[in-house]
C-alpha cells in the first residue's frame, strides 16, 4: 500500500515538474525575444533593458500566476464570480500603485516619454490595462487546459467502458458456443454414437484455442480459419459426417490478423436455423482474403421447423463488437429471404 502511495507521489511530482518547466520556458522565450527585438534599437541601454523587459514583466507574470493558482480554483471554479471579481479588481489596483511605486524608482525610464513626464492617470490606466491582460490570459489558459483535461479524462472514461462492453461480449461468445456445442454432444452420446469421443476432443481442441489463443485484441487470420474448420468438422460429426458445406478459402493468408471470434456467430447460425443435411442444398462459406481485407460469405436454405424459440446472442454480439471494433472498416449486408438466409461481411483488417 506505501508503495502505491509512494509511486503516486513520486508521479505527481514528476508531472508538476513537467509543468513548471513548460511554463518556465514559455516565459523565457517570450521575454528572449523581447530583448532581442529591443537590441535592434542602438539607443536602448542595457538599464532599460532590465527595468522594461525584465522587472516589469516579472511583476505581470506574477500577476498572472496569483489568478491562475489561487483565485481562479478558490473562486472562479468554485461559480464565486462576486468573489472573484473583487479580488481581482482589488489587486489590479494594488498592482497598479504598486507600478507607479516601481516606476518613481526609475522615472527616467519608466514615467517618461520623449523627454516628458507621463501624468499618473495616463500611466495607471496604462497599467491597469496591461495587468487585465494578464488576468485575461491565465484565465484563457486554466480554462484550456481545463478543456483539455476533461477531454482527456472523458475519452479515458469512454475507452474503459467500451473496453468493458467489449470484455462482456466476449464472455458471452464462450458460453452461447459452449452451450450449443454440448448440446450437438449430447445428442450423439444420447445416440451412443462412436464418435462422441471424436466430438469431444475436437471441442477440447476448440476450447483451448478460445482460452488460451484469444486473449490478445487480434490473432492470426490462419488460426481463427483453422479454428472455424474445426467448428465444422465438429458438426460434421454431429450429423453423422451427413453435414453438407462447401468451405473455400481463397487468397493468401499470410501475416494478416483479425479479432477472434468474429465469423463463428454467422456458421452457427447456418448449422442452428439451417439446412445442413442437404446434399442439394449445402451450406455454402466462402472466405476471400487479400492482403488487407477479408471478404466473407455465408449462405443456407432455412429450415422452417428448426427455430430456436429462444433466440440467441451470436448475431447481435457480432454486430456489436464490429461497430466497436472495425468503425467505418466494415460492411455488414443480411438477406432474409424466404428460402435462404445470406450474410456478407467485408473488413479492412
Amino acid at each position: 500500500m506505501q508503495a502505491i502511495i509512494s509511486e503516486e507521489k513520486q508521479s505527481r511530482i514528476i508531472k508538476t515538474g513537467w509543468q513548471v518547466f513548460w511554463h518556465l520556458l514559455f516565459w523565457l522565450c517570450i521575454i528572449s525575444l523581447l530583448i532581442y527585438l529591443a537590441h535592434t534599437d542602438s539607443e536602448v541601454t542595457n538599464r532599460e533593458l532590465l527595468v522594461k523587459l525584465l522587472l516589469f514583466p516579472a511583476i505581470n507574470i506574477s500577476l498572472f500566476y496569483i489568478n491562475f493558482l489561487i483565485y481562479i480554483p478558490n473562486f472562479l471554479d468554485k461559480k464565486r464570480y462576486w468573489a472573484y471579481a473583487v479580488f481581482v479588481i482589488t489587486t489590479v489596483i494594488l498592482y497598479g500603485f504598486g507600478k507607479y511605486g516601481v516606476g518613481l524608482m526609475y522615472r527616467d525610464i519608466v514615467l517618461t516619454h520623449m523627454n516628458k513626464p507621463i501624468p499618473f492617470p495616463s500611466y495607471f490606466l496604462a497599467t491597469v490595462f496591461s495587468s487585465l491582460v494578464f488576468i485575461f490570459l491565465s484565465v484563457v489558459l486554466k480554462f484550456t487546459t481545463d478543456w483539455f483535461l476533461n477531454e482527456r479524462i472523458q475519452r479515458d472514461l469512454e475507452n474503459q467502458r467500451l473496453s468493458a462492453e467489449l470484455a462482456f461480449l466476449k464472455s458471452q461468445i464462450n458460453p452461447h458456443f459452449l452451450f450449443n456445442s454440448l448440446n450437438s454432444i449430447y445428442s450423439l452420446a444420447y445416440q451412443r454414437s462412436e464418435t462422441t469421443p471424436e466430438a469431444i476432443l475436437k471441442l477440447s481442441e476448440i476450447m483451448r484455442y478460445m482460452l488460451y489463443e484469444c486473449n490478445d485484441n487480434k490473432v492470426d487470420l490462419s488460426k481463427e480459419l483453422q479454428y472455424l474448420q474445426n467448428y465444422i468438422d465438429l458438426q460434421k460429426i454431429r450429423f453423422g459426417n451427413k453435414a453438407f458445406i462447401d468451405f473455400k478459402v481463397m487468397g493468401n493468408v499470410t501475416n494478416q490478423q483479425i479479432v477472434p471470434l468474429l465469423l463463428i456467430a454467422f456458421i452457427e447460425n447456418a448449422f442452428k436455423h439451417g439446412v445442413a443435411n442437404d446434399v442439394t442444398s449445402p451450406i455454402k462459406l466462402l472466405i476471400n482474403v487479400d492482403e488487407c481485407k477479408l471478404h466473407f460469405y455465408i449462405q443456407n436454405k432455412k429450415h422452417t421447423h428448426n427455430r430456436d424459440s429462444s433466440g440467441g446472442i451470436g448475431l447481435n454480439n457480432v454486430q456489436r463488437r464490429l461497430n466497436l471494433l472495425y468503425p467505418e472498416k466494415h460492411t455488414l449486408k443480411i438477406r432474409d429471404e424466404a428460402d435462404t438466409y445470406t450474410c456478407e461481411l467485408s473488413i479492412v483488417l
